[in-house]
């Protein structure tokens, strides 16, 4: 006999699935979310009956085909039940998106980022005009925005709320959930931006029905190097992680990195280890905090005129790369590789070394080469992992409150 904790455990569980069909599939009938989700009719009954109640969901009328007929009820999440503030920090600017409950975007607006010194206590106090405007610029009252979830390239801590490492603040931790002095109601996320990228790309994957999906990697390039691993667990749903790629040793070869070791992957592909090889800086140079695009179109259409040391400069990058790479399918196996960022524009330069760091790994000389795709946007994959993973632990939310008042009548 189940006991009263485990009851609500299902009661949540099932409105969570409930919450989660419509947000990935848009409106449903009735039989439709019964199909999608699992659930016996008179389950679906009484969670839609519930969440109708406190406003999460609407009804829509579709009227029957042909026009003949009563129309068809279908159930869609309400847009203004809810809303999010996705905020991207990336290596020259910072991105803030306003999105409903349904996952659509409302606002977005960029600010550029000081690069001389920033400041996390000048930041932070930034971050907050930014969120503020946000608000007021949709007339928004504060506590209707219930989740604010930020991304960075970098390292953030297990519970997601502060980022221990990141390429614009060095180790200066900053804990957005209680830096940022958001309400109660508001429930405030860090994620690895790469992480945004494989969780994205992974639903893509789980969509296309041409195909069955088990893993994929994603590979970011630029002023950073990131990666994410999107793999299907043993209980069907997606599990994303983002291992510290760029900053894994990967050479004995003396070339500072931005984190302060000697050798990483990405002190030979980031932005700033193609211009320090390609001018023939010594390898120990601190690094670059950041080098325009202009600076590296400059690179590449030399390179892509016969210099040499531009020409050497990618091969190195795409030789880092590709040894990196063969080590993680080493310890997970062949899985597709999909390269995005600013970086995908320079792919011809880095193909060659990308190529030869992969073949030289006994992995790959047996099982074969990984299938590679380029995938540009990788702006619009951050903002699709900003929203699935946002709009998930809003959904859980409403899904645990359901089911406690359930529990209390």
């Amino acid at each position: 006999m189940l006991t009263k904790s485990s009851t609500e455990m299902v009661r949540q569980q099932n409105s969570a699935l409930v919450l989660s069909a419509l947000r990935r599939h848009g409106p449903l009938a009735h039989t439709d979310i019964a199909a999608a989700t699992g659930l016996a009719s008179a389950t679906v009954s009484a969670i839609t009956a519930e969440l109708e109640r406190i406003g999460a969901l609407e009804r829509r009328e579709q009227p029957a085909a042909g026009g003949r007929g009563r129309p068809r009820v279908l159930f869609a999440r309400r847009r203004d039940f809810s809303y999010l503030i996705a905020a991207r920090i990336s290596s020259d600017s910072v991105q803030y998106s306003l999105a409903d409950y349904t996952g659509t975007l409302i606002d977005r607006f960029e600010e550029a980022r000081d690069h001389v010194a920033p400041s996390p206590i000048a930041f932070i106090a930034g971050f907050r005009d930014a969120l503020a405007r946000l608000a007021q610029r949709s007339k928004l009252a504060p506590e209707r925005i219930t989740a604010v979830s930020v991304s960075s390239k970098g390292m953030v801590d297990a519970g997601g709320t502060r980022l221990l490492w990141s390429p614009v603040f060095g180790r200066e931790e900053i804990d957005f959930s209680t830096a940022l002095d958001v309400g109660p109601e508001t429930r405030v996320r860090v994620n690895n931006e790469t992480l945004l990228v494989a969780h994205a790309l992974g639903l893509r994957a789980d969509k296309d029905a041409t195909r069955p999906f088990h893993a994929l990697a994603t590979l970011s390039l630029g002023h950073s190097i990131g990666l994410g691993i999107a793999r299907r667990g043993q209980s069907g749903d997606l599990e994303v992680s983002a291992p510290n790629f760029g900053h894994m040793l990967n050479a004995s070869d003396g070339k500072l990195c931005r984190c302060g070791s000697y050798g990483c992957v990405e002190a030979s592909a980031g932005f700033y280890g193609i211009l320090r090889t390609a001018f023939e800086v010594p390898p120990d140079t601190i690094p670059a905090k950041f080098v325009p695009l202009a600076e590296m179109d400059k690179i590449a259409n030399r390179a892509r005129q016969g210099h040499r040391m531009s020409e050497y400069a990618f091969r190195q990058a795409g030789l880092a790369l590709g040894q990196g790479l063969s080590r993680v399918l080493s310890l997970y196996d062949n899985m597709p590789i999909v390269i995005t960022g600013y970086g995908t524009r320079y792919i011809d330069l880095l193909t060659r070394g990308l190529d030869e760091g992969l073949s030289q790994s006994f992995h790959v000389r047996i099982h074969g080469p990984p299938e590679i795709s380029v995938v540009p946007e990788e702006a619009t994959l951050v903002f699709e992992g900003h929203l699935d993973r946002a709009l998930t632990e809003i959904d859980n939310d409403i899904a645990g409150l359901r089911a406690e008042e359930t529990a209390a009548r």
